[in-house]
């Protein structure tokens, strides 16, 4: 309802003109009647009326000045002004002050209701346009940070903008041009979905503290920052975000921090940190790297490694587990010291598995080489280490069942408990102690670790994810959950696919993948 406040000095004419007109229904409310402009003005400014009906002379202030009055101090309030015939020309003085409905006295209902109507109308479409106004200032705010991420996201990417479109949008989004800023990008290791991205993301914007970019692209999460003299500070913020995702995901994430530039050069500190995360390979995931991580001066570095191949060889074969771990270290910590390109490093390791599986015997052959695949695919050194020493291991032991005696009755018993009970989520050592053999179980535990040169533990891991492989090569359709399941991993299969990697050097999407391949 719109409210209406009625002027005139004859209160005749107040009380017809109140009880005459139907106000509602034309969504109208009278809210009060003065007898001159003085009175009038007064109530306008404690009840704010939005439209007034008033005669033109009256004692006092007459219509005219109440309608210069108000159109100064609210000039939103419309006016139907009433007049004697004589007075056209007296009343015409008003239109200046936007006064569009003047009728003359002796008026009826009809004609005050047809000027209330078209009144009614014009501020109905003043509303609807002012809500419209609002609504698009308001879209436009919630869209505008939205944008401003797109156009630093291309900025910083894969767009070359000119001088004129980085002065318009720096003006639009208030960007300081002498920004000095870095680069942050994190990459997740392992089987991730897309909301781990996210999760990052938001972590690192709460750290530090309202990033100028903070995005996904592609697989990576983009961190733009105004560069700080504070660089320790910077790095532990880091650390922490590393830290809290790895605390509620599980998920290690590799950092490359780029060094300080011009905004202007963003592209070029992104290209540096594509760069800077290769050299996780040899610096391990979860690291936090930088420009300084990655100088290794040319006279560190030789241009060919010297190995033997066969130290290493010869350890296996003789089924010493000591000396082939030495052996294995001291490989993995030459190829990590001369820092070689990757490719060229993990041809070293090819040959070497190669050497070592010539080893053994034909079927086992068949199966090592499917593998090699899967040593081209790791992204770390570490990844190819954890490979490695599966494979010594397993082969150590092999060799060292050929040429030594038989585990003992006892330990057997517990190698045949161990592998009928793989999908047990129970099977531990008091478990078969206690349970399936009655034996003390820090006994059992030494003796199994003199005979098998392993822990309990480490044997039945090792033995659930032999066993993974093996079900993988009968069912390459096989869902990662039921290998969890069917295993003693029960309902966390990320924690399996966790074991997978550090005893396979990949992960079991990665190890079926090359599976298929290796099958073509």
């Amino acid at each position: 309802m719109y409210k209406v406040l009625l002027v005139d000095d004859e209160r005749i004419i107040l009380d017809g003109i109140s009880r005459m007109m139907d106000w509602s229904s034309l969504q109208t409310e009278l809210i009060g009647t003065a007898r001159n402009g003085v009175e009038a003005f007064d109530f306008i400014q404690v009840q704010m009326p939005d439209i007034i009906i008033s005669d033109i002379r009256m004692p006092g202030m007459d219509g005219l000045e109440l309608v210069a009055r108000v159109h100064e101090a609210y000039p939103q309030i419309r006016f139907v002004l009433l007049s004697g015939f004589g007075e056209f020309d007296y009343a015409s003085r008003a239109m200046q002050y936007g006064v569009k409905h003047y009728l003359l006295k002796p008026t009826n209902e009809g004609k005050i209701g047809e000027a209330l109507q078209e009144i009614v109308a014009e501020l109905e479409q003043e509303t609807n346009k002012e809500s419209f106004v609002l609504n698009m200032k308001a879209e436009l705010e919630k869209v505008m940070p939205h944008v401003k991420e797109q156009f630093l996201k291309e900025f910083v990417t894969n767009k070359t903008y000119g001088h004129w479109d980085w002065d318009y949008f720096r003006s639009l989004f208030k960007l300081d041009f002498d920004y000095q800023i870095r680069l942050l990008l994190f990459q997740l290791e392992g089987d991730f979905e897309f909301e781990h991205l996210f999760a990052i993301k938001n972590i690192a914007q709460e750290i530090l503290e309202s990033p100028l970019l903070s995005t996904t692209i592609g697989n990576h999460v983009l961190i733009l920052l105004e560069e700080s003299d504070h660089i320790d500070l910077l790095h532990e913020r880091i650390y922490h975000i590393r830290d809290t995702f790895q605390t509620y995901y599980k998920m290690d994430t590799t950092i490359a921090l780029s060094e300080p530039s011009h905004i202007t050069k963003a592209r070029h500190l992104y290209k540096q940190c594509l760069h800077l995360l290769n050299y996780r390979f040899y610096l391990g995931e979860g690291s936090l790297i930088t420009r300084k991580d990655t100088e290794v001066s040319q006279e560190a570095s030789p241009r060919e490694l010297g190995w033997d191949e066969e130290r290493l060889n010869m350890s296996v074969r003789s089924g010493h587990r000591e000396e082939a771990e030495a052996a294995l270290h001291a490989f993995i910590a030459g190829l990590k010291e001369a820092q070689l390109d990757i490719d060229v490093t993990k041809s070293y390791v090819i040959q070497q598995f190669v050497s070592l599986v010539r080893q053994c015997a034909p079927e086992e052959m068949n199966h090592y080489f499917t593998q090699i695949p899967l040593i081209v695919d790791m992204h770390t050194l570490q990844n190819i280490q954890t490979f490695m020493e599966n494979v010594v291991l397993t082969m150590t032991e092999r060799f060292y069942g050929l040429n030594k005696v038989k585990h003992s009755a006892i330990v057997q018993k517990v190698m045949d408990v161990i592998n009928s009970q793989l999908g047990n989520t129970e099977l531990s050592l008091n478990w078969v102690a206690h349970d399936m053999l009655y034996m003390n179980a820090d006994y059992l535990g030494k003796l199994f670790k003199k005979e098998t040169g392993e822990k309990f533990s480490n044997y039945v891991m090792k033995a659930r994810i032999n066993r993974a492989t093996e079900m993988i090569a009968e069912d390459t359709d096989i869902k990662i959950f039921e290998l969890a399941e069917r295993l003693g991993f029960g309902d966390n299969p990320q924690y399996f696919s966790q074991v997978f990697k550090k005893y396979r050097g990949s992960t079991p999407s990665e190890y079926m993948k090359s599976t298929d391949t290796s099958a073509f």
